[in-house]
């Protein structure tokens, strides 16, 4: 049997391990789902229930990596709609400018990520928002009321710098 002998040390020579790597680790991770349906009107952007997280970064020079999926549908068909991101009140991710769907038995499923970089030690709110062009936007269920249901999500993980 061989004997394994790090950096040419016995096991019992061997006093501290090497340094850890300081960047890049998850710091925290913070998520929220909906499953529930929610429906909206509104033409103007508006919080999508349940799709909301806090997070307090412990060093400003942190980032933020988001994770979004988010399923919704249209109670009319070829609707202009729209989503996005926000960190507080500014808008940091708008991956479509519109959503359309050819007929309100699809479902469109909105996922990405982004790395952002908030630049506080302060807690920040991101969530997703939606408008629409004042027909039902649902969540998590297909526009025709049917029963195909699904999950929407979002995560925020702090990076260290």
């Amino acid at each position: 049997m061989s004997i394994i002998k790090p950096n040419n040390n016995t096991i019992s020579a061997i006093t501290a391990l090497p340094a850890a790597i300081t960047t890049g680790k998850v710091l925290q991770l913070v998520s929220a789902s909906q499953t529930s349906t929610v429906t909206s009107t509104s033409t103007s952007y508006v919080d999508i229930s349940g799709l909301s997280v806090s997070i307090t970064p412990s060093s400003s020079s942190n980032k933020l990596f988001i994770i979004y999926n988010v399923m919704c549908s249209d109670s009319a068909t070829s609707r202009n709609d729209s989503f996005q991101i926000v960190r507080d009140s500014t808008a940091i991710i708008s991956p479509s400018n519109y959503w359309r769907l050819q007929h309100s038995t699809f479902m469109a499923q909105l996922s990405g990520n982004f790395l952002d970089s908030p630049s506080t030690t302060s807690a920040v709110t991101v969530k997703a928002q939606w408008r629409g062009e004042g027909d039902t936007m649902t969540l998590n269920r297909r526009g025709d009321n049917s029963t195909v249901r699904s999950v929407s999500s979002i995560s925020v993980m702090e990076i260290s710098a």
